[in-house]
Formats: C-alpha cells, sequence, structure tokens
C-alpha cells in the first residue's frame, strides 16, 4: 500500500501566510482611515475654533457718552424745528429773543399757529439785523424797557409792517416811533426769489433794552498857569520848589 504525501494543515498555512483568512491585509488600511479622520478632525475642528473664538469684549462696559450723544443726536433729529434764529451776540444796549412765528395762512384774518409754518430767513435775519443796529430807535429812558416788534409780511400785496405789540413793557407813540426806525432799516425782499408756503406771516422779536450805564463826569479843568502835580511815590515832599 502507498502512503499518500501529507498536506500542511490549515494552521500551518496561516503562520504562513498562505492561507485564506484575509484580516492580516485589512489591518493596516484600517490604521490608514483611522489616521486620516483624526486629522480631518483636526482641521476642520481648529478653523472653527478660530473663527468662534470670543473676542474678549462681549463683556465690556459700552461707552456711556457716545451713547448719551448718540441718544441726544437722534432726539435731536425727531424734534420739530423750533422758531428761533441766530440772535448774535448780545450786545451791551439791547437783549435779543428768538425769532417766534406767531401765525401764517392765506390772509391776516386767518391761518394757522406759529409752530406749524415755514421759516421765512431772510425776513427772520433782516428783523434781528435791524434791531441790533439800531439801538438808538428805542425810547430814551432811565429804566429797562423793552418792546415786543412784530412783522407781518404779505406776499400777496408785497408789503411789510413792523408794530409794537402786547407783550412789550414799552408801548404807545414812543414804542411806535421805535418801530417805524426798524421797518425803515430793513432791505428790499426779492419777492420773487423767495420761497413760502403761504401768503401771510406774522413774526415777532422781544428787544429787552437795559438800564444805560451812568455818564462818566468830565474831568475838572486845570487853571491856566498851573503846573499839575507830579505823581507822588510815597517820598518826603520836596524841601524847596
Amino acid at each position: 500500500m502507498q502512503s499518500r504525501p501529507s498536506l500542511p494543515s490549515e494552521p500551518s498555512l496561516r503562520r504562513l501566510g498562505v492561507g485564506g483568512g484575509g484580516g492580516g491585509g485589512d489591518r493596516p488600511l484600517r490604521a490608514q482611515l483611522i489616521v486620516a479622520l483624526v486629522v480631518g478632525l483636526v482641521l476642520l475642528a481648529v478653523p472653527l475654533y478660530l473663527w468662534r473664538r470670543p473676542s474678549g469684549t462681549e463683556n465690556a462696559p459700552k461707552d456711556a457718552g457716545a451713547a448719551s450723544d448718540a441718544g441726544a443726536a437722534a432726539s435731536d433729529a425727531d424734534a420739530p424745528a423750533l422758531a428761533s434764529v441766530d440772535a448774535g451776540p448780545v450786545s451791551d444796549r439791547v437783549k435779543l429773543g428768538n425769532v417766534l412765528r406767531v401765525k401764517c395762512g392765506a390772509s391776516a384774518r386767518g391761518g394757522q399757529e406759529g409752530g406749524l409754518c415755514d421759516r421765512l430767513p431772510f425776513f427772520e435775519d433782516q428783523l434781528t439785523r435791524a434791531i441790533r443796529d439800531n439801538v438808538d430807535c428805542a425810547p430814551k429812558a432811565n429804566k429797562e424797557g423793552s418792546i415786543n416788534y412784530v412783522l407781518t409780511v404779505d406776499f400777496r400785496a408785497r408789503k411789510v409792517h413792523v408794530f409794537p405789540g402786547q407783550s412789550g413793557s414799552w408801548r404807545g407813540p414812543a414804542a411806535r416811533k421805535a418801530a417805524a426806525c426798524v421797518k425803515r432799516a430793513l432791505s428790499a425782499p426779492d419777492w420773487a426769489g423767495l420761497t413760502h408756503q403761504h401768503k401771510y406771516y406774522s413774526l415777532a422779536v422781544l428787544a429787552t433794552y437795559p438800564v444805560p450805564p451812568p455818564a462818566s463826569a468830565p474831568a475838572a479843568p486845570v487853571p491856566a498857569g498851573t503846573a499839575p502835580l507830579p505823581p507822588s511815590d510815597g517820598g518826603p515832599p520836596p524841601l524847596f520848589e
């Protein structure tokens, strides 16, 4: 009887690396996949962290002054424009209030209150300038007084009129004379070039005239032939002249 050649057993083949199991070749591939996945996560996480990193200024106190200024600017922008113009530097002889828009409308008999009227920059500036430049038009008195100068503008008739209102402490002929003096100082308007929404306007400015300063007494005249005394320096008087 012939003996059959012996074949190597399956465990021996596996040890030799020839068997049918594929697990040994998959291990390096799995390791590479895991390393690639970890590297990809790191590359993705670093930019996200840098992008979402807190700047450190979230809890910093806000600038109260800037917020206050911004709030004040917003309130000024939202507030309606008041009827006032720059009265210029206050002189020692007259103090001017703001120009008030009393009323406006189609005529002197009707209209709406001054808060709804549009501005007339030319006439407002002219009125304040004429009052300030003609202080001598005011009544001469030894006490403080005021005149409420009212300027009416009629675009239909192209006429202006200035008269003293009831708000001033000075009324009567002297106040009317001062108002006529102020009217003569107004410049002639360019009626065709002035923009306006209404045909008739009424403006007013309160001018207050302080007490005039007392006149200084003139120096006493020096008699002829008398030499003026030299200024004293506090020393003893001279023995001989």
